[in-house]
């Protein structure tokens, strides 16, 4: 029972250590959204700032998402208060 207990604890913890970068980007692209994310300020809202950054990685729309999604599950973005957007806070927003 105390194994159970403790698994469950844990499950949050270690979801977010064990969270993979999108499958289909490279590292080069990943440092790319780095890039682009930190030309814009360092924070995404709308698609005024999802588009500059999908055009400067060369990415597509889902794979900036899933970037992002990645970011917020390792620890390196933050949702902004009152659902304004993610701010990243790694590379060249750090």
């Amino acid at each position: 029972m105390k194994r159970s207990v403790f698994a469950i604890a844990c499950a949050p913890l270690l979801s977010a250590c064990l969270a993979l970068p999108p499958q289909d980007t490279t590292p080069e692209m990943r440092d790319d959204y780095l890039t682009a994310v930190a030309s814009i300020g360092c924070v995404l809202r709308d698609e005024s700032h999802y588009l500059p950054v999908e055009l400067q990685a060369g990415l597509t729309r889902e794979q900036a998402i899933a970037l992002t999604e990645y970011h917020l599950a390792n620890g390196t973005a933050e949702k902004l208060p009152g659902d304004q957007g993610v701010k990243l806070m790694t590379g060249a927003c750090a």
